[in-house]
């Protein structure tokens, strides 16, 4: 397991269009912890020292689920561009810290949990700062992501609309941890979905 110096990066900025609602602030039972909160818990289960959340769209509900249970907020206020710009906002309120490393994770991934983070964790051969690893389902390579510092700036340079770190990962693969047997990966993006 990397001991320290990994944070973790949620993006949950989006307006869920399909879902009719944020899916940050959906709960999967009407009890239950909304998807933010249960994303951040997971994260510092397994061991990641601060996790960072990126809001933008229901901004001030999305802040006080993130925060309740130990999100670092960042708001990007361009989030309508897409996931490039949380990525880009993300990127940084990471690079004033001393992280190493990210993982990054997205907010509507309900069944990957710390399992799923400790594994890619316990991949790391070598420097946290040069690291790129990214789980995959089945051979398919979905989310999280763990990022090196080193790659931090030109992903932030390639992060524009709804692409994300993709073009960046076009150029630079990330080696693939194989998840199958923990979580699906699957994201859910419409009410039929859950």
């Amino acid at each position: 397991m990397v001991d320290g110096g990994v944070a973790g990066l949620v993006l949950a900025a989006g307006a869920g269009r399909r879902m009719g609602g944020p899916k940050a602030l959906l709960r999967l039972s009407p009890s239950g912890p909304s998807l933010v909160e249960s994303t951040v818990s997971r994260l510092l289960d397994a061991g990641v020292s601060k996790v960072h959340v990126v809001v933008g769209h229901s901004a001030d509900s999305v802040r006080l689920r993130a925060e309740r249970v130990g999100g670092v907020v960042a708001e990007a206020e361009d989030w309508a561009e897409g996931m490039g710009a949380s990525l880009r906002c993300g990127i940084e309120a990471l690079e004033v810290t001393d992280a190493e490393a990210m993982i990054l994770m997205l907010v509507d991934l309900p069944d990957v949990g710390a399992a799923v983070h400790t594994r890619l964790l316990d991949s790391v051969d070598g420097d946290l700062d040069g690291v790129l690893l990214r789980a995959a389902y089945d051979g398919r390579a979905g989310h999280p992501v763990l990022i090196g510092r080193d790659h931090w700036r030109l992903i932030r340079r390639h992060a524009v609309g709804d692409h994300g770190a993709r073009t960046y990962f076009d150029s630079h693969r990330p080696r693939l941890v194989e998840c199958g047997d923990l979580a699906t990966g699957r994201d859910i993006d419409r009410p039929g979905d859950v």
